[in-house]
């Protein structure tokens, strides 16, 4: 991530994202050093899994291959000229968030040999650290008061969306995926379907919304 920072240019929608991110891992392994977390090792494992999903998608746009369906709409738009900074933050947030979660908890329970029950408390304090990374994005990236022409339907389209709810859904999912682990064929098409939905959210968070110049 930090490689990327210094590579990609600062206007491009992935390096956006790519610089939130980059702070909550900062502030992530800070509190893994502080022992904060419940259960340290396990901790380790899901931010080393959960962020290893994000450099997969990032791998495959750069030797042209697509990222998963949930990460082809900030691949696809990320140098669209009308598309807000906050857009791009909040949509590789959703991605990563909606549908690398879930998986990452699964892949951390069974490489760990434990039930979601031993991720719960630790996943309550990573939970602590999007939230406020939600709140310094929103505070950070959108628009200033000269620019309200353009923050206004801004405003409306990032206020629909809620980090809170899809941490639920993230955690939902996790539980479904761990429901159906031995029904492979279920849980990949459930997989699927999250993947292709968290995607869409995606698109609509990327809505161009201003004229190109």
């Amino acid at each position: 991530m930090t490689a990327l920072e210094r590579a990609l240019p600062g206007r491009d929608g992935v390096a956006v994202f790519n610089g939130v991110y980059l702070s909550v891992t900062r502030e992530v392994e800070d509190r893994l050093s502080a022992g904060h977390f419940h259960h340290g090792p396990a901790a380790e494992e899901l931010t080393a899994r959960f962020a290893a999903r994000y450099l997969a998608a990032v791998d495959a746009a750069a030797h042209g291959g697509r990222p998963s369906p949930a990460w082809r709409p900030l691949f696809d738009l990320r140098r669209h000229p009308a598309v807000q900074p906050v857009q791009f933050a909040l949509a590789g947030i959703n991605a990563h968030i909606g549908n690398d979660l879930a998986l990452a908890l699964r892949d951390t329970c069974v490489s760990l040999g434990c039930e979601p029950a031993a991720l719960e408390a630790d996943f309550d304090r990573v939970g602590d650290v999007l939230t406020g990374l939600e709140e310094r994005v929103r505070e950070e990236l959108m628009p200033g008061p000269d620019l309200l022409d353009i923050a206004d339907p801004l405003t409306h389209l990032v206020g629909a969306w809620s980090l809170d709810r899809a941490r639920d859904a993230a955690w939902g999912a996790f539980r479904a995926l761990w429901g159906l682990r031995e029904q492979p064929e279920l849980a990949r098409e459930f997989a699927e379907r999250v993947d292709a939905g968290v995607g869409l959210v995606g698109r609509v968070l990327l809505t161009p919304l201003r004229p190109c110049d």
